[in-house]
C-alpha cells in the first residue's frame, strides 16, 4: 500500500517533465516554419486579397481565410525546406548556429518530412479551397525560393534580384484569388513588394556582411564593391517606390491625409536607405530594417483605403 502514493507522485513528475520538453519540440518546429516572415505574408495576402475583390463578394470572408491560410501552408514549408537545406551553412553563421537543424535539436530527415507535408498540403489546399491558378502561383512560389534562389545564394551577388521574383508573388495569390485574374493593380502590388524586398535584405546582409562571408553565401560582393553594391540595392528601390506607391493616390483622387502619409513613408524609406548608403554603420543597416517591416504593411493599408 505504501507504494502506490510513491507510484502516483513518480508519473506526475514524469508528466511535468514531458510538458516543458513537447514544448521545446513544438517551438523548434515552429521555428523552422519562419513565423517572422509568414506573419508579413499573411498581412500582404490579405490585402491583395481585400483589393482584388468586388464589393459584392459573398463568400468574402471564408474565402480570405483559406487563401490566407494556404498561403502560410506553403511558406512555413518553404521556410523549413529552406533550412533543411541550409543546414550546414547556418551552422557556421552566429545569426543561424542556433536554429533548431544545425543545434541538432531537430534532426535533418524529420525537418525534410515536416517541410514537404506542408508544402503539399498548402498546395492542395489552395487547389481546392481556393482556385488552382492561386495554387499554380503558389507553386511558382516554392519552385522558384527553393530550386532556383537557394542555390543560387551561394554563386551569385545577383541572388537577390532572382529571389525577388518568388518573393513577391504572395501578393498575385492574393489577388487572383479573390478577383480570378491579373490586372493592373495586382501588378502594382507585386512591383512594390518585389522592391521592397531589396533595400529590407540589404539592410540585414549588411548587419551579418560578415556571417555570409564566413558561410560563402555570396549575397554581397567582396572588396571595395561591396558597401557600393549595398548602397545601390537599398537606394534606387525605395526611390523606385515613391512614384509607384504615389501615383496611383492621385489618379483615383484619393484624400490628401493618405497622399501626405504615403509621401511621409516615401520620404522616410529613401532616408533611411541614404543613411546606410552614407555611413554604412550596422546600427544604420538596423534602422532601415526595422523601418522597411512597418512601411510594407502600412502602404499597403493606404492603397487599401484609396480604393475603399
Amino acid at each position: 500500500m505504501a507504494t502506490e502514493p510513491s507510484i502516483a507522485v513518480f508519473d506526475a513528475t514524469l508528466v511535468r517533465r514531458r510538458q516543458p520538453v513537447l514544448a521545446s519540440v513544438l517551438s523548434d518546429y515552429w521555428a523552422l516554419t519562419k513565423p517572422e516572415i509568414n506573419f508579413m505574408i499573411a498581412i500582404t495576402t490579405a490585402i491583395a486579397f481585400c483589393l482584388g475583390s468586388p464589393k459584392t463578394l459573398g463568400h468574402f470572408p471564408l474565402l480570405l481565410v483559406h487563401t490566407v491560410l494556404g498561403t502560410v501552408l506553403v511558406a512555413s514549408g518553404v521556410g523549413a525546406l529552406n533550412q533543411f537545406l541550409e543546414r550546414q551553412f547556418d551552422a557556421q553563421m552566429r545569426r543561424t548556429a542556433q536554429r533548431p537543424i544545425p543545434a541538432g535539436r531537430i534532426r535533418p530527415f524529420p525537418a525534410l518530412v515536416f517541410g514537404m507535408l506542408l508544402s503539399l498540403a498548402g498546395g492542395v489546399y489552395i487547389a481546392f479551397a481556393v482556385s488552382p491558378s492561386a495554387s499554380a502561383f503558389a507553386g511558382l512560389t516554392f519552385c522558384g525560393y527553393l530550386f532556383v534562389y537557394t542555390p543560387l545564394k551561394r554563386r551569385t551577388r545577383l541572388s537577390t534580384l532572382v529571389g525577388a521574383f518568388p518573393g513577391a508573388m504572395p501578393v498575385l495569390i492574393g489577388y487572383i484569388a479573390a478577383a480570378g485574374k491579373l490586372d493592373a493593380r495586382a501588378w502594382l502590388l507585386y512591383a512594390i513588394l518585389f522592391l521592397w524586398q531589396f533595400p529590407h535584405f540589404m539592410a540585414i546582409a549588411w548587419m551579418y556582411r560578415d556571417d555570409y562571408a564566413r558561410a560563402g553565401f555570396a549575397v554581397l560582393p567582396a572588396g571595395t564593391d561591396r558597401a557600393r553594391f549595398m548602397g545601390w540595392q537599398s537606394l534606387l528601390p525605395t526611390l523606385a517606390l515613391m512614384p509607384l506607391t504615389f501615383t496611383p493616390l492621385v489618379l483615383v483622387r484619393s484624400s490628401s491625409a493618405l497622399v501626405s502619409a504615403s509621401l511621409l513613408l516615401s520620404f522616410g524609406f529613401v532616408y533611411f536607405a541614404a543613411r546606410l548608403a552614407l555611413t554604412r554603420s550596422s546600427g544604420s543597416a538596423r534602422r532601415l530594417l526595422l523601418f522597411s517591416i512597418a512601411y510594407l504593411p502600412l502602404v499597403f493599408v493606404i492603397q487599401l483605403l484609396a480604393r475603399v
